[in-house]
Parts: structure tokens; C-alpha cells; sequence
């Protein structure tokens, strides 16, 4: 593939992400490719940028390609990632080794690193002041209690059939690149992140059923909500909105994949994954 116009996208919170992505911007321009660089938390100037855009250079951490994944699968535009954040379950390279990898990259060498991504569809009960609303998904979906540490009602749906009436915290439904974060922390188990399967998830039910269910990739989950008290769904982390009794979240897999862009061993999901779950960074 030939990348002339690559996108910068970097985390405005951390300087060290604006300056590197300065850098590679000087360093596209001297491999003559065109560029342009917006922060990550710029969701519409993200999304203007994207027309005719060959690759996404991301710039932070997962968080950043999280952001930068709404803008980028619609049009199908691959990314790849330099780790200037935590953990970096998504990133490919480390930062002091980015201008150094970014040309292999740039070259063709490396290999193509497809995600199963789910989507959100919200609908509202007042539906006469609420419009639907869809949403990309490349972690989770969770529905959950807010700010009082009440319990919420949230019923699921697996297609038409009813699965069960969570009382808790609320439910996670996560993908499988998803399911080493919130997922993982709530008890929910660790999936191949190019597994097509979607996970659901309780979060700290009430005399009910704790465990994860597995769920085919062709199947949709759908929640319903019930409560007196706060509720908020987020997205991936970053996308959040109130949730009033008898709003309904579906959620199924996309047509749309997540295209990373790695130099990394394929197998290097099994080599780091046990580290970085104990809380190390991998350099």
C-alpha cells in the first residue's frame, strides 16, 4: 500500500506525544509523504481530516487509538501506534524506537492486524426528544450505575431470547481486544484479541449469576434498563450519556474492522499478554 497522506493523531494531555508526533511529521516529510496532526480529544476535526487518508499514526496510549478508531472505521483506515502511554494492550511500538520503526512500516513490511468491532445502537424511551444513536465499539459497552451507590435493574437479551436480569453495578458487553480491560477487572475472562466473539459481563451482581457468558459473533445482545437513581452508558471509556428506565442498548458486531498495521510477531499476544495483565509496561 502506498501511504502518502498519514494522519498524526496525538494525546493533548501529554507533551511528550506532541513533541514525538512533531517529529514524525519531519520525518514523513523527508520519505515525501503529506501529513496532518490533531489531537485525539479533537472529535470533529478528526472525523473532517479523514477523507483520502492512507494511515493513522497514533501518538499516546490505548486510549488515544480509542479515540482515534471513531474517526478512522468508517473509512476503513489502518493504524499503527506508539506507546507513550501505561500498558499499551493496542500499541506497536515504543516511543524511543518510533522514528527508527515507522519507515519499516511505511516500506510495507509490516503484517495486517484485523479486530472484530462491535456497535452500539441507543435507543432512548422518550423517543420524541431522544434521537437513536449508534456508536463503534473497539473495547466495551457498559451500562452502569452513576454517581449513588444504588443498584440498577438491567435486563439481557441474547437476539429475541431472554437471558437474564442482572441486579448490580451493571454489565459489561466487551470485544475481544476489550476483554483485558474493564472485563477483566470485573472477572470476565481473556480472549485472543482477533477471536470474533462477544463477551457479557456482570459487574458485581446481587444474588445472581457472576460469570461471563461467550456469545457467537452473529449473535445481538440487547439490554434494557431499570432504575430510580443514576445510570450512564459509556463507550470505550470516552463516549458517556445518561440512562433513564426503559432506554435499550443493542449491540451486535460490526461490518467494520479495526485495522492495525504491526511489526511485532503475530504470537506476541501470548509472550506479553500474562505481563502486561500484572501491571508492567512492555519496552
Amino acid at each position: 500500500m502506498n501511504f502518502k497522506h498519514i494522519g498524526i493523531i496525538y494525546h493533548p494531555l501529554n507533551k511528550a506525544a506532541l513533541g514525538l508526533g512533531k517529529e514524525i511529521a519531519v520525518s514523513l516529510e523527508k520519505h515525501g509523504s503529506d501529513y496532518w496532526m490533531c489531537s485525539a480529544w479533537d472529535s470533529q476535526k478528526l472525523k473532517n481530516h479523514m477523507a483520502g487518508t492512507d494511515l493513522i499514526v497514533t501518538t499516546g496510549g490505548d486510549g488515544t487509538i480509542l479515540r482515534a478508531a471513531q474517526a478512522a472505521l468508517p473509512l476503513d483506515i489502518p493504524i499503527t501506534s506508539v506507546n507513550l502511554g501505561k500498558l499499551g494492550f493496542m500499541t506497536e511500538m515504543p516511543a524511543d524506537k518510533a522514528l527508527e520503526l515507522l519507515p519499516r512500516i511505511l516500506a510495507g513490511e509490516g503484517w495486517d492486524d484485523y479486530r472484530t468491532v462491535l456497535e452500539a445502537e441507543v435507543t432512548p424511551v422518550d423517543t420524541k426528544n431522544g434521537a437513536v444513536r449508534n456508536f463503534f465499539t473497539v473495547n466495551d459497552v457498559v451500562a452502569a450505575r452513576g454517581g449513588i451507590a444504588r443498584i440498577i435493574s438491567v435486563d439481557c437479551h441474547i437476539d429475541h431470547t431472554h437471558y437474564a436480569t442482572y441486579k448490580g453495578d451493571g454489565v459489561i458487553v466487551a470485544s475481544a481486544t476489550g476483554s483485558t480491560g474493564y472485563n477483566f477487572a470485573a472477572g470476565g475472562p481473556v480472549m485472543h484479541p482477533q477471536s470474533p466473539e462477544i463477551l457479557l459481563t456482570p459487574i458485581l451482581p446481587h444474588l445472581g449469576r457472576s460469570y461471563s457468558l461467550v456469545i457467537p459473533a452473529d449473535k445481538t445482545v440487547t439490554l434494557k434498563v431499570s432504575t430510580n437513581h443514576q445510570a450512564t452508558l459509556c463507550i470505550d471509556g470516552h463516549i458517556n450519556t445518561e440512562l433513564v428506565t426503559g432506554d435499550i442498548i443493542k449491540v451486535r458486531t460490526s461490518r467494520h474492522q479495526l485495522h492495525f498495521l504491526r511489526l511485532s510477531e503475530p504470537d506476541s499476544f501470548y509472550v506479553n499478554t500474562d505481563h502486561k495483565l500484572k501491571g508492567n509496561r512492555i519496552s
